[in-house]
């Protein structure tokens, strides 16, 4: 089977871009031929097919005179789309599978591949679909208004940033999307969760949605009874993830429990300064990550918004470690409350600091908790089951038996 892969970015920029490493490796050791498209970027990794990449685009850095044409390759890129074309016509693809291309690759990709006939999936890494912001929060907390498709709501309320001009801009993004029918055209959107699914059933019907959850690769995970009596929270640093309860549940417990926050983010200065009792290590990758991980006692996600189907829960629970998490989006479809972890309402400080005094005093909870995680992470969400499924969808959608490959001519 051919495989085009399309994400805006080509290196681990995300838990998106950690998804579709995974599943593109899959798809190579499996023996299918994979052809990838994204955005020009000095951080891409090696690809056969960069030549055929979009430009890079970064809104942030545009000059004024260049302001007008950006904006509107936010709703369109017509870059995008002749390159994504060209890239069709030269490698005939049996399936596109898109994960996070909106505002640089955007949307039209995908009205260009259904005209070449080519069946399209889309993982729905965020709310786009349903939400111009992506991420149902108005004024930092979590919203539903625009889920019965009346995207007006994001002008009354200025939701991009306070800005009227960036919420009129996204409005006239999502309309235009629809009159485009762009979403219309997908074959088959994934939701990671059944929270996510749910959200976006409102505007595409059941039928062309498949639940399925996001893998972790078990083995990366050894399960360890190494327990170095920290709490441990992965992330980015930033007021939806919760981070500063978490921090504020540490100081109310008067250092009772350490705590080591990993990860970045436009908040680490302040949080820093604000919470010196707390290590912050920064984000982490390879053995320092795993190391990290490994040594933990107990995992925290304390998101305050709706998250879909968090990696840090999967990742803590392969490494065999009991999660704390808000009781809120997807996370509780991951954690089983009282046998994998805890879970507590988003934002209290109060509740989430008990979840976590009461792991932490009790070291043979903390180890059945965690066992109770791995074992649910090797039967229901192991990468081998993840991959699984989506061959089944693949071939659901092109008919092409997974063992059969079709010769390139």
């Amino acid at each position: 089977m051919r495989i085009l892969l399309a994400n805006k970015f080509f290196f681990r920029n995300g838990g998106s871009e950690v998804v579709l490493f995974q599943e593109r490796d899959f798809l190579l050791r499996e023996g299918h031929t994979v052809i990838d498209f994204s955005m020009r970027d000095e951080r891409n990794y090696e690809s056969a097919y960069s030549n055929s990449f979009a430009n890079r685009k970064d809104y942030r850095a545009e000059s004024r005179l260049n302001r007008l044409h950006a904006l509107l390759s936010l709703v369109h890129s017509f870059d995008a789309v002749r390159k994504i074309g060209e890239l069709i016509e030269a490698t005939r693809p049996d399936l596109i599978h898109c994960h996070n291309i909106y505002h640089q690759l955007t949307p039209s990709i995908i009205g260009t591949a259904k005209a070449y006939g080519v069946p399209v999936v889309l993982t729905l890494h965020d709310y786009k679909p349903v939400c111009p912001v992506y991420t149902r929060l108005r004024d930092g907390k979590p919203c539903s208004e625009c889920l019965d498709g009346d995207f007006r709501n994001v002008l009354r309320h200025r939701c991009a940033d306070g800005s009227l001009g960036k919420s009129a801009l996204l409005y006239a993004e999502a309309m235009i999307q629809r009159l485009l029918g762009n979403y219309e055209k997908v074959d088959r959107f994934i939701a990671p969760s059944r929270f996510m699914a749910e959200s976006i059933v409102h505007r595409i019907p059941a039928e062309r949605i498949t639940l399925l959850y996001n893998g972790i690769d078990i083995e990366n995970y050894p399960d360890t009874s190494q327990d170095g009596g920290y709490v441990l929270f992965l992330g980015r640093l930033s007021h939806e993830k919760g981070v500063e309860v978490l921090l504020r549940a540490h100081s109310a417990s008067d250092g009772s429990w350490p705590l080591i926050v990993a990860g970045d983010g436009p908040l680490l200065e302040d949080l820093r300064a604000k919470y010196p009792c707390a290590t912050f290590e920064g984000h982490l990758t390879g053995d320092k990550f795993r190391k990290t991980l490994g040594g933990a006692a107990v995992v925290v996600v304390p998101s305050e918004w709706y998250e879909n189907c968090p990696m840090s829960v999967l990742e803590a629970m392969a490494c065999g470690k009991p999660v704390v998490g808000s009781r809120i989006g997807g996370i509780p479809e991951l954690i089983t409350d009282n046998e994998t972890g805890l879970l507590f309402e988003a934002g209290n400080a109060s509740e989430l600091g008990a979840c976590i005094g009461r792991l932490m005093d009790d070291a043979t909870l903390r180890r059945r908790m965690g066992q109770a995680g791995r074992a649910r992470a090797e039967h229901e969400f192991s990468l081998g089951r993840h991959n699984a499924e989506l061959m089944k969808l693949y071939t659901s959608l092109t008919s092409i038996p997974t063992t059969t490959m079709r010769p390139f001519q």
